[in-house]
């Protein structure tokens, strides 16, 4: 589903991301883990399209849908937000709307919601259309335990229903538990552990992983 050899970027004179090989099949998850600045969304962001690798070569599916980290509304109630692009999908926004517990603001301004619902109502948007791969930067991140939930669980019935390859940045265990079956945490742009989420963080394959691990916020 998409394929990176030999990625580079160099952002004035400091190399961000450096990953000899990654591959990822179709219908996978995968969660990117690493501290700030680590390179996490940098290469969501070149899967994406949005920036150009200094070197190297990507290949991805399209369609391709990209969720930043930093979520807005537009003009409108939380229903016209949803349906964006996508006015023949009032059945599926609204599923998605009741999926996420959005479904009694769907005539609220949107600008109105707080972060936790903003967030939510960004992941409907995205989600009310078909994808070959779902590129998602800290998609829970304004959200409670409770919300995180609800998103991680349509998360999970849009994959099986399209087929598609998920990609995740996190900075919670939780969520590269529960939503991925492989995890990648990465450290100054490099691969620093590459599997099973609970094998890496039961047994951490480096002094530096285990040591992330061990201050990984819960």
């Amino acid at each position: 589903m998409f394929e990176c050899n030999r990625l580079k970027k160099v952002y004035r004179e400091r190399v961000v991301l450096e990953i000899e090989s990654l591959s990822l099949s179709q219908g996978e998850t995968l969660a990117l883990a690493g501290a700030n600045g680590s390179g996490k969304t940098t290469l969501l962001r070149i899967l994406a399209g949005n920036l150009k690798p200094t070197e190297g070569e990507v290949r991805t599916a399209s369609p391709i849908l990209y969720l930043p980290q930093r979520s807005y509304a537009f003009r409108g109630t939380v229903l016209d937000n949803v349906l964006l692009g996508a006015n023949d999908q009032k059945e599926e926004a609204l599923r998605l709307l009741v999926e996420t517990e959005l479904l009694p603001l769907k005539d609220k301004k949107a600008s109105s919601l707080s972060g936790g619902e903003l967030q939510r109502l960004a992941f409907c948007r995205l989600l009310v259309r078909p994808c070959k791969l779902l590129l998602l930067d800290e998609p829970t991140s304004a959200c409670d335990a409770a919300g995180a939930r609800l998103l991680l669980a349509a998360l999970e019935r849009y994959r099986e229903k399209h087929g598609c390859t998920v990609v995740l940045s996190t900075h919670t265990p939780v969520v590269a538990t529960q939503a991925a079956k492989r995890l990648i945490i990465l450290h100054n742009g490099r691969i620093e552990a590459d599997g099973d989420p609970q094998t890496i963080l039961q047994s951490p394959s480096s002094d530096w992983a285990k040591e992330f691990i061990a201050g990984w916020r819960i």
